[in-house]
């Protein structure tokens, strides 16, 4: 089935499809996915007006006195859900909704908005596209009650010992039904965990269509009677699930990062780019890492990298710049490590964005790639170096954040200050927690 393009397009397709109900998705502040449906028959009205509802319950959105939003769906997002077959009373479709005010304009508070506000940036400054290439990982367990693995199986594994191969070959053809091209798909390191990389695509796309895997993903794994979980380290002593981001910007069909003078192969546009991220890398994490668990897998020594470096092969840096290969111009890119697949898409890449066109137009120096272990350094040594690690905790992270500039322009004042206060709110409530390892600890001999 063709994308469509135009409000006609979705409409046509909705009555060749048979589709009798219509789901609006949108995203609260943290990333957790909205829905309500209409009938078939509204789709006309929608397009024309909007649908209202009551934004005082999302996460995020305004207080109960000023609730009322619009949700304008965007026709080229629309597809039919494959997890909702046809019962004979007709199928279920999903289009993405941009949220509004009463008054038409767009919403401050939708994450969505947010996005569109840097790529405006990024045309302003003369850049057409920027691509993204998200790598989610997860973890498929019995139940939703605990973290019981399917196998234990390892990286690539193709054996009786991937018991996701199945759920994870039919997840992959659903994604291609929405509209979404896949490049790969295996088993990743650790036990009962996968991946699906998506092939990139402009951001706004991608952060949809991260949404659209995640819910497809789940919907899958239920359907076998397990549980996927985009939690970013559900397993101790494994490597967690993490959201390798590889990221370009072109101007038409040219590849603004690629210089086939620079020994690199990196343009100064690329160099900058890539240099704003590594300086305001510190105070965006609570955005690309934005949970009390996400700092349980950022920590030495697993496949999450916390060093504040580049280079071009050592995957211990927080930005990988993979190697040219001749005739691959196009290819030339950054990857940053650090992201984890349950953080909020439209944010992250919107903050992604303007940290690398904040080092563009202010002319950040990219420092010297860092080829040794950064693992292996002594904390002197890397000092020395001048390498500053990434916050330590979702408490430090808020408080880097919370000083940030870059962070206040890329989200506005509304989801900075909501983000926050919510994200302060979540840290106090795991600080006051006893655990078990505390109990075990302490309990006896003090």
């Amino acid at each position: 089935m063709d994308q469509p393009r135009t409000q006609q397009d979705a409409i046509a397709l909705a009555d060749e499809s048979n589709i009798r109900f219509i789901r609006l998705w949108f995203t609260d502040i943290l990333g957790q996915l909205k829905s309500f449906s209409i009938n078939a028959a509204e789709l006309e009205d929608a397009f024309e007006g909007g649908m209202g509802f009551d934004g005082s319950s999302i996460t995020g959105f305004n207080a109960i006195e000023e609730s009322d939003m619009i949700a304008q769906p965007d026709p080229t997002t629309f597809a039919v859900l494959p997890w909702r077959p046809e019962d004979g009373g007709g199928g279920v479709a999903r289009m993405f909704a941009d949220i509004r005010t009463p008054e038409g304009e767009p919403y401050e508070g939708d994450p969505r908005h947010i996005l569109r506000r840097a790529e405006e940036r990024m045309h302003d400054m003369g850049f057409d596209h920027f691509y993204v290439g998200p790598e989610l990982e997860y973890f498929l367990f019995r139940d939703s009650r605990g973290t019981e693995v399917l196998d234990e199986g390892g990286y690539f594994d193709l054996t009786t010992l991937d018991a996701g191969s199945d759920v994870r070959r039919e997840t992959v053809l659903a994604l291609e039904k929405l509209g979404i091209s896949v490049e790969y798909s295996h088993h990743e390191v650790g036990p009962s965990q996968h991946e699906i990389d998506m092939r990139y695509a402009d951001a706004l796309k991608m952060a949809d269509d991260c949404m659209t895997y995640r819910i497809t993903v789940k919907e899958y794994a239920m359907k076998y009677g397990w549980h996927a979980t985009f939690m970013p380290k559900p397993l101790f002593g494994e490597n967690g699930s993490g959201m390798h981001t590889h990221q370009s910007l072109f101007q038409g069909e040219r590849n603004a990062f690629y210089d086939a003078d620079d020994k690199f192969f990196l343009s100064d546009v690329g160099k900058a780019f890539i240099a704003g991220q590594l300086r305001h890398a510190r105070e965006i994490c609570a955005i690309f890492a934005q949970w009390v668990n996400s700092y349980k897998r950022l920590v030495p020594g697993y496949e999450a990298p916390v060093y504040v470096a580049w280079s071009r092969r050592n995957r211990s840096a927080l930005v990988r710049v993979p190697l040219y290969h001749p005739g691959k111009e196009r290819a030339t890119r950054m990857e940053l490590r650090c992201p984890d697949p349950a953080c909020n898409p439209y944010l992250t890449f919107a903050v992604l964005l303007q940290a690398g066109l904040e080092g563009i137009e202010k002319g950040y120096e990219l420092p010297d790639p860092m080829e040794t272990n950064l693992y292996h350094l002594t904390p002197e040594q890397r000092r020395e170096r001048g390498i500053v690690a990434l916050p330590e905790t979702l408490g430090e992270a808020i408080d880097a954040l919370a000083e940030s500039q870059i962070a206040q322009k890329a989200l506005g004042p509304h989801i900075f200050d909501r983000y926050v206060e919510l994200k302060r709110k979540e840290w106090d409530d795991y600080r006051v927690q006893l655990t078990k390892w505390e109990l075990d600890r302490y309990l006896a001999v003090l």
